[in-house]
């Protein structure tokens, strides 16, 4: 885990606040925020009363279940910019972006990537590491890891690509192995991060 962090952004210091009853979800999307932004502290509560507690302004951003958000709403819409609501399927709230925890985990990595890249987001505090996208992929692997993050399979960029299906899954192995990747999400994780698609793409 922790190699992958640097083939994403590298942020100034910044924190993170979950705050949802259900363990699952929380852990869950620890996780993924742990990949997308691998120096952010992200801390978790059960409660709005230990959110409330540890809160000294310092969160960025604060995920919050839609239960604790409508049964605390005033101290959340004191926070609109902050404040994410996780909900169950494509549920809007007025006024306050949302979340569905109730998807998969490419699903999710790209709905996390998208509300990144909205306008009005504190983008000004990323700083882009060194390591070019060159040094790590090469110009093939960085085509296969484009055409993985919007969901083609082997079979399908092999016929893309003109290639065999064995030299794809040579590729494929390489890929997550420069990249320390676990997962496709990882793979999207690191195309949407070093510019190579836009969220919107995949």
């Amino acid at each position: 885990m922790k190699d992958f962090a640097y083939i994403c952004i590298v942020y100034t210091h910044i924190e993170l606040a979950i705050a949802d009853t259900n363990v699952l979800t929380t852990l869950g999307l620890q996780y993924i925020l742990a990949d997308i932004m691998p120096s952010a502290d992200i801390s978790i509560f059960v409660s709005f009363e230990e959110l409330q507690a540890a809160d000294k302004g310092q969160f960025i951003h604060y995920f919050v279940s839609s239960q604790i958000y409508f049964g605390h709403t005033a101290y959340f819409r004191s926070r609109p910019h902050r404040t994410i609501v996780l909900v169950n399927g494509d549920m809007t709230i007025s006024g306050v972006p949302t979340l569905n925890v109730n998807q998969g985990e490419q699903a999710l990595v790209r709905s996390v990537l998208a509300m990144h890249q909205r306008p009005g987001h504190p983008a000004a505090q990323m700083v882009p590491m060194r390591k070019s996208t060159e040094q790590l992929l090469s110009p093939r692997e960085t085509e296969i890891a484009i055409l993985l993050s919007q969901g083609l399979i082997n079979k399908e960029i092999a016929s893309r690509l003109n290639i065999s299906v064995t030299t794809v899954i040579t590729h494929r192995k390489n890929i997550m192995e420069k990249l320390h990747a676990r997962s496709i999400a990882n793979i999207i994780v690191y195309v949407v991060m070093n510019g190579l698609a836009d969220v919107s793409e995949l």
